[in-house]
């Protein structure tokens, strides 16, 4: 049992001394792949050149050379006869002796460039000219030892230098050639084993030059909770930069799939890079559907953390068609309008989205609606801005003043609206809440499918620069995403036009953010629909600042017969209000119906800004409602009994 014993862990040791010998080799051979790489194809070239055809021009040049060697040391001696028999430098016989040897000199010098051009097309094989390398330093060496030894003692060192440069030589060709057996994690997936295959420095090196990637050694890859990330060594004139623009000669390197996000930027040193394949996603497994207050935007694929957007900031959402752009924003959407201190208003010329929220937020569907509500907002804006107290950045939020977040959905439907003479305020509306509303918590945030800034694009400009917050789905071109996030986007890595669909996005929220793709929050319409209802605002809704309608008795203004308003005792009974308030146009209509007889009067009543009340006083003349002389004063035609008004 002893002898067992020990025969067992004699044989243990010399595995694991073994296991221990191959790993050190397996270690060293992708260090000196390039020199066998490069070893072997030198060797390869000289092969290939030394054809019958270049032979034959090479012994031909020889003879050539030989023949004019001959020929230049005759005319060389001819010379010297000629200056020894006359001292006449002008005599014939010298100056012809003279011609004759230069001209023999020049043709040496071309057929010895003929030779030189004939050896380089034959040229000889790499491992004669390896021999004759050693053979210069090993001769010497060995002469040089028995020189310097004595009677008793022999110097070795010189000789046995050139023997360790041949043994180092030999040495690193037999381990740069050394073939590796990949070691690949069995968890891993097909796809995944596929690249970590062909990222393994001994594939890499064999291949590389295919690709016009010779010079760049990757290291083993390592597997991370985001897909696999090996750095690249990389050699001569590559930098990273010449490197990552190689990155379609990469990807048919690997064979990697078009749709697999690959990055490749600068490594930890100027002679490094790092090739990173999200192959996989730190949100895997992590529930996103559905809302609740409190609950993440999304969670970063590469960290695995948590994603936060914080109420309050003005921010640009971009994607294209089918990328998830509404099912990702919802979310937003409800987390503004869930708080009692805080209002949703919801512009979307194309409806779809709107109607989902009528329960719990305002909603502006058409150009009308869509002028209405922004004039409310700037009105809105302006009261706020007045009420900022002294040494205050922002206004203090309240049930009475509740930050109110609007959301614009689709940006280059409500851009082509306000091409429309009657409706261009709508854009200098939403310009001026973008540049000033911060401060009054109106909190704009402007959706789009169409990140352009050009005639037919879903951003403008004025309100593009205003914006901090910049997220995009999945986008189609680069363009679109220097767009989204600035001229630097490219060189940053914000891809947004590479990344999958639907529901993956990046966030920029400043100038330290990271390039992440993140997993949204997935958040239907049905969902919305089934959340509960909400107070919705309405400016004439909201009681005034430091106001307490039971402090004091309402006043009302009443024509006193010219042209001037009075101000009027209370009315004995005041009717019921109705829970829902009237609408602009209800209010314009009353007005006219009280004696109000020109826009001025009825802006002066209603609190309502000239613009908006000439849209409706507009409407409601075309629907006969209202009746206006030529004179351009206003009559509101009474409803006859039976009769029920438009």
């Amino acid at each position: 049992m002893d002898k067992a014993q020990a025969c067992s862990k004699i044989a243990g040791a010399t595995n694991s001394g073994r296991l221990a010998i191959t790993n050190t080799l397996d270690a060293l051979a992708p260090t000196l792949a390039p020199f066998a790489a490069l070893w072997d194809a030198e060797a390869d070239r000289r092969a290939k050149l030394r054809t019958p055809e270049n032979l034959k021009a090479l012994m031909e040049a020889q003879k050539a050379h030989n023949s004019a060697r001959s020929t230049a040391a005759t005319a060389r001696s001819q010379r010297t006869a000629a200056r020894a028999a006359s001292r006449n430098p002008l005599s014939t016989a010298r100056r012809s002796a003279r011609t004759a040897d230069t001209a023999a000199r020049q043709h040496t010098k071309q057929a010895r460039a003929k030779l030189k051009a004939a050896k380089a097309n034959y040229p000889a094989t790499l491992k004669a000219r390896a021999i004759q390398a050693h053979a210069v330093h090993t001769v010497p060496g060995v002469v040089s030892s028995w020189l310097m030894s004595t009677a008793d003692h022999w110097t070795i060192w010189p000789g046995s230098i050139s023997a360790g440069l041949i043994a180092l030589n030999a040495g690193a060709l037999w381990l740069g050639r050394r073939t590796l057996t990949v070691q690949v994690d069995d968890a891993l997936s097909a796809e995944e084993r596929r690249l970590v295959e062909r990222l393994d420095p001994s594939y890499w090196v064999q291949h590389a030059d295919e690709r016009g990637l010779s010079g760049t050694v990757p290291s083993p890859v390592e597997i991370t909770p985001s897909g696999l990330v090996s750095h690249v060594r990389l050699d001569g004139r590559w930098t990273p930069k010449t490197f990552r623009a190689k990155a379609d000669e990469i990807r048919a390197m690997l064979g990697a799939r078009t749709d697999l996000r690959m990055e490749i930027k600068a490594g930890s040193h100027g002679d490094r890079a790092t090739i990173t394949l999200r192959t996989r996603s730190a949100a895997d497994g992590i529930d996103l559907t559905g809302w609740e207050p409190g609950a993440p935007w999304g969670v970063d694929t590469v960290t695995g953390e948590p994603v936060m957007v914080p109420l309050g900031r003005r921010m640009l959402i971009a994607g294209t068609s089918g990328s998830g752009k509404s099912w990702s924003t919802r979310a937003l959407l409800a987390e503004g309008s869930e708080a009692p201190d805080h209002r949703l208003v919801v512009i979307d010329p194309k409806r779809v989205e709107a109607i989902n929220w009528q329960h719990r937020a305002r909603t502006a569907i058409t150009p009308d609606e869509v002028l209405d509500v922004t004039d409310e907002l700037v009105a809105e804006m302006h009261e706020r801005l007045a009420l900022i107290p002294r040494g205050q950045d922002v206004i203090a939020i309240s049930e009475e003043r509740p930050r109110i977040t609007v959301f614009v959905d689709e940006g280059a439907e409500v851009i082509s609206m306000a091409k429309a003479k009657e409706y261009a305020r709508v854009m200098e509306n939403l310009g001026t809440l973008a540049r000033m509303a911060r401060a009054a918590e109106i909190i704009l945030i402007w959706a789009t499918q169409k990140p352009t800034m050009d005639a037919r694009g879903g951003i403008d400009p004025q309100i593009s620069a205003q914006i901090t917050y910049r997220a995009a789905l999945a986008l189609s071109t680069s363009g679109e995403s220097r767009v989204v996030f600035g001229e630097d986007a490219t060189e940053k890595g914000w891809h947004a036009h590479e990344l999958p669909m639907p529901g993956v996005a990046m966030l920029r929220s400043g100038p330290k953010a990271k390039p992440h793709a993140i997993s949204t929050r997935a958040f239907s319409p049905a969902d919305v629909i089934a959340l509960p209802d909400r107070p919705v605002w309405h400016r004439s809704a909201e009681a005034p600042a430091n106001s307490d309608p039971g402090d004091r008795p309402a006043l009302r203004l009443v024509k006193d017969g010219g042209d001037d308003f009075l101000l009027a005792p209370p009315a004995a009974a005041l009717p019921a209000q109705p829970t829902t308030p009237p609408t602009n146009r209800e209010r314009v209509a009353a007005a006219i119906g009280s004696g109000a007889r020109s826009v001025s009067d009825i802006a002066l009543v209603t609190g309502i800004n000239k613009g908006t009340v000439s849209t409706q006083v507009k409407a409601l003349v075309q629907t006969g409602e209202v009746l206006k002389a030529e004179d351009g004063t206003l009559t509101l035609v009474p409803v006859e009994a039976g009769e029920v008004s438009a």
